[in-house]
């Protein structure tokens, strides 16, 4: 699809797997070679799990359905003018290649080639994380603080659920309890749009299990340890859900066209959502744009996230009326706006002067205080954290 439409897509490697498989994704949108201010990034990632298959080719379908789709349709076109979307079909090809058709509930092939499940393989905000980063799991972190994701899903098989954060909390050691994220009511939001927008996940009665409207709280359904989607949220800034999108893991050929119709609305409708809540850029005094400055919603303080390179910023929020506050790490400047339904405030802030011109800012940042630090450091420092509160 790469070599049929090169003015719409780029295709890209972010790295190796254990084998040296590339972990490839394709990126789609108008004009990818150029930066447009405020144009978000959105991204999904499928079969984590090698042996969850599904995911791989509804991803497939849908960068189809993209690109022959643009210039005929113009809800898709409009989209892809004014968004990039990435789509990785698998993180996980190692353990694709050892998986077997028909195996609905197994796990070969679940792991990498080195034994690691991956969607346990992240550095963990409540909990110290002993396994070894995997390749694929450094691969895909890397390509998350490379590029400013404003939101963003991983695919599963297994049930059908949309599964938001948080998936774990302090000393859970497996007791299932709600634990709510400072943005639940945009989760739960995000949540409801696939599963309603599914052809039938929002009835929640499936494969055995009862999730009510399709959707579930991750540490409710059960507290994962090192799961991808609050390392998304907590320590990249981009907004993440997992989504749980058939009951069995590697069903027969014959049955994959059945799923991409299921899910085809719910893939699209999904990212929409990018374009709400609040977006801007950051300016100093001298009307310099600000990388990597520290921001947070006021009474969501948990979460940070940070201006992209360029000093954009983007945070997906339901409507209302909202403070944003922009840290140099010892000040802060506040802003107040309004969030209506179906678009995007934009909203730039010109007087936020940073301490100095350090090469501290470019190091990466910490979501404690706007501390900045390089990202072994900030790992340790989460780790010691766990333990101290522990």
């Amino acid at each position: 699809m790469s070599n049929i439409y090169p003015n719409l897509t780029k295709l890209y490697s972010v790295g190796k797997t254990v084998e040296n498989r590339d972990l490839w994704v394709i990126a789609i949108g108008r004009n990818l070679d150029i930066h447009e201010t405020l144009r978000p990034h959105v991204k999904y990632i499928g079969n984590m799990h090698g042996n969850e298959v599904v995911s791989r080719e509804v991803l497939l379908h849908l960068v189809e359905y993209y690109l022959t789709s643009y210039g005929n349709n113009n809800t898709i076109t409009n989209f892809l003018d004014n968004t990039v979307v990435h789509i990785m079909p698998s993180m996980n090809p190692d353990g694709f290649s050892q998986a077997n058709v028909g195996d609905c509930t197994g796990i070969v092939g679940r792991n990498n080639k080195n034994g690691y499940d991956l969607n346990r393989n992240f550095p963990d905000y409540f909990a110290v994380n002993s396994a070894p980063i995997q390749p694929e799991t450094l691969a895909v972190m890397n390509w998350t603080q490379q590029i400013p994701f404003v939101l963003s899903a991983n695919l599963h098989g297994g049930t059908l659920v949309a599964n938001y954060p948080f998936d774990n909390y302090p000393n859970a050691n497996g007791v299932r309890k709600y634990v709510t994220s400072p943005d639940d009511d945009i989760f739960k939001s995000l949540s409801k749009t696939y599963s309603y927008k599914h052809k039938d996940m929002y009835t929640g009665s499936h494969c055995g299990d009862k999730f009510p409207e399709g959707i579930t709280n991750g540490a409710l359904w059960y507290p994962v340890t090192g799961g991808m989607q609050d390392w998304n949220y907590i320590m990249a800034g981009c907004m993440e859900v997992t989504l749980e999108i058939s009951c069995c893991k590697y069903p027969a050929a014959n049955t994959l066209q059945g799923f991409w119709t299921a899910n085809k609305d719910a893939l699209v409708d999904y990212l929409t959502r990018v374009h709400s809540g609040v977006k801007g850029i950051i300016y100093d005094e001298e009307g310099k744009i600000v990388p990597a400055a520290t921001l947070k919603i006021k009474g969501r303080e948990l979460v940070y996230f940070r201006s992209s390179k360029n000093g954009e910023y983007w945070r997906i929020l339901l409507p209302g009326t909202y403070t944003i506050q922009v840290y140099n790490g010892i000040n802060s400047t506040e802003r107040s706006f309004v969030v209506k339904n179906g678009q995007a405030t934009r909203l730039d802030i010109n007087s936020w002067n940073p301490v100095s011109s350090s090469s501290t800012l470019n190091q990466g940042y910490s979501l404690f205080g706007g501390i900045f630090m390089f990202q072994p450091l900030l790992i340790a420092c989460y780790h010691l954290m766990v333990i101290i509160i522990s």
